[in-house]
């Protein structure tokens, strides 16, 4: 399972919003090699739900991804913080060994 934080849903229903993101759109989150520790996370809103993906709602909000990246995220919690140290996505993931200062990539 992917859980979303309260946090991460109001701010994917702002920007869809504010980008004119179809109402039917939901958040892919992807696992790709790179990054500085290995593998990162890709996320982008997208409309096509393909027979082998893995869906979460929560509140409204649909999160897609991939089987194989699934493997890495099982148990993961999306969570959206802001404020002076920067604003951002943070992957909370209980797969992750490793992760770089950004904590937009990590290693298993």
């Amino acid at each position: 399972m992917i859980s979303i934080s309260d946090n991460a849903i109001k701010h994917i229903q702002r920007v869809k919003l504010e980008e004119g993101t179809k109402t039917d759109s939901f958040l892919r989150v992807n696992v790709a090699g790179g990054g500085c520790s290995g593998l990162s996370y890709k996320l982008k809103f997208d409309q096509e739900v393909k027979p082998d993906d893995k869906v979460f709602e929560q509140s409204g909000v649909k999160i897609v991804t991939d089987p194989k990246s699934y493997l890495y995220l099982i148990g993961m919690t999306l969570d959206y913080e802001g404020g002076l140290n920067g604003q951002g996505f943070v992957f909370q993931n209980p797969n992750a060994k490793k992760s770089c200062g950004c904590g937009s990539s990590f290693s298993v």
